[in-house]
């Protein structure tokens, strides 16, 4: 804060501070309401407003600090975790997942190209935006141009070394 003029100097950090204020706001007040009587605040309720106050707090550390959610998906749980915890240990936000799930908003996906021809059409258009970093045991012309059907950022063969990755991860950065 600028304590001159008490403006943020970015509206971007300023608007994700005051999303998430009013998210802590909300739910401590359906606590508060819970505990003097008055409605009962549900799980149900309270977990997606807690959800919804990391999701701001992401974008506060996202703008603050550059944290890039990394989100690792390979058919093979264990490897994905083992990725995602040594991503973890670099800073990285990262997450793991054997089937793609919604996007965060800028995060980077790390996919293993045998899932794709699981994905329906909604599912292969997220990926296209999101412009996935491949990692794949193909080396053939046809899974190459199936990752480039998906605009892939980086097509890396496994086994991947967690540098080459962390590599690919900040090219992928650059390009916004």
């Amino acid at each position: 804060m600028d304590s001159a003029t008490g403006s943020s100097p970015s509206p971007e950090l300023a608007a994700a501070l005051h999303r998430l204020r009013s998210s802590l706001a909300r739910l401590k007040a359906e606590l508060e309401l819970a505990e003097s009587g008055g409605p009962e605040a549900t799980p149900d309720r309270l977990l997606g407003d807690l959800n919804e106050a990391l999701v701001l707090l992401q974008e506060v550390e996202q703008a603050v600090f550059g944290v890039v959610p990394v989100l690792v998906v390979d058919d093979d749980a264990r490897l994905a975790e083992l990725t995602a915890r040594g991503l973890r240990r670099l800073g990285y936000d990262a997450d793991s997942t054997s089937s793609l799930k919604d996007l965060r908003p800028k995060e980077i996906v790390v996919l293993d190209l045998g899932l794709v021809h699981a994905l329906d059409q909604g599912a292969r258009t997220a990926l296209k935006a999101a412009r996935p970093i491949v990692v794949t045991g193909a080396t053939d012309p046809g899974s190459r141009a199936l990752a480039a059907s998906l605009d892939a950022s980086d097509y890396l063969v496994k086994p991947v070394e967690l540098d080459d990755l962390v590599k690919a991860i900040s090219r992928r950065m650059a390009e916004g």
